[in-house]
């Protein structure tokens, strides 16, 4: 995130989750800048310096890609049925935004899918417009199934909620490792940092819709008293409920192949995706394994 007052960050941190858990109903500006503690004014300035785009448009994209995200695998779901569950005023508000937006209407993405197991790109066609190329990006699902044969124990667990000082990270998912050096910064003088200490980040979005640019994480540390909050930390608690758990010793190179076999795993055994935010689990530093491999859980809410 930017250079900005670290106590502004951790306030527009706060009002990012509100629009998560609310991004279905009408969200007002007086509403969201409540929850940071401002006033609109401020608030609508700060936002856009803080994430990089203004609300309006943080709010409409972030609707848009859990549209695409409904199209790819839940196809089930009518447009009508999509858009009032995403907050649209209407199906044709809906698809007005979504054409401005990818160029294409959400019935044409739609026709478009080949697979369930494809990534969104928008490119600029031959006639200067922009266009909606889905591409495949699993298309041998027994190399996937076989990796997790290999190196994966899954099981289905109903978790506890888990409560969580974090840092969000906005960007290449690369530089989530200096928001959790940053953590461990704040984390240390106040005594959580020993042999039983978990850290974990959450992801806010997928990287098979979300541009790279605009992927959110949340880096966190396990919370197992209360602690004042302060630097930028805010504090929040990672919802619980059932979740496919894919125990994992890996190098950081096969983190994305693990993710991807996660989800063939889920939709070979007939699972659904909840609309939470999946999570890792760290219980190790990689850096002092004599592999350089981490020991982590992958956790992925299911119905």
């Amino acid at each position: 995130m930017n250079t900005i007052n670290k106590d502004i960050v951790s306030r527009i941190n706060k009002a990012l989750l509100y629009i998560d858990a609310h991004i279905h109903e009408k969200l007002k500006l007086e509403d969201i800048a409540v929850q940071a503690h401002f006033s609109a004014y401020h608030f609508h300035r700060l936002f856009s310096a803080v994430v990089g785009e203004t609300l309006a448009n943080f709010i409409n994209r972030t609707r848009l890609e859990k549209a695409v995200d409904r199209i790819l695998h839940h196809p089930e779901m009518g447009m009508t049925e999509i858009a009032e569950s995403l907050g649209f005023s209407s199906v044709s508000s809906f698809s007005r935004s979504f054409k401005k937006y990818y160029g294409e209407s959400p019935s044409a993405v739609k026709g478009k899918v080949v697979s369930k197991f494809s990534k969104i790109c928008i490119r600029d066609s031959k006639e200067g417009q922009k266009e909606v190329v889905l591409e495949e990006y699993i298309s041998n699902v027994n190399k996937y199934l076989k990796f997790i044969e290999m190196k994966a124990s899954i099981e289905v667990r109903e978790l506890e909620p888990i409560q969580v000082g974090y840092l969000t990270h906005i960007g290449n998912p690369e530089g989530v490792g200096g928001v959790f050096e940053e953590l461990i910064r704040w984390a240390f003088p106040r005594g959580l940092m020993n042999e039983t200490t978990r850290m974990m980040t959450v992801y806010h979005n997928s990287p098979k819709i979300t541009p790279e640019d605009k992927l959110r994480m949340s880096a966190c540390i396990v919370l197992d008293r209360p602690v004042a909050m302060s630097n930028g930390v805010g504090l929040r608690t990672v919802p619980g409920g059932k979740h496919v758990v894919a125990q994992y010793e890996i190098g950081l190179e096969d983190f994305q192949q693990a993710w991807e076999a996660n989800f063939v795993w889920l939709s070979e055994k007939g699972f659904k995706v909840r609309g939470q935010e999946p999570f890792e689990i760290y219980y190790n530093d990689y850096r002092e394994h004599p592999e350089k491999k981490c020991r982590v859980d992958m956790c992925i809410p299911v119905e």
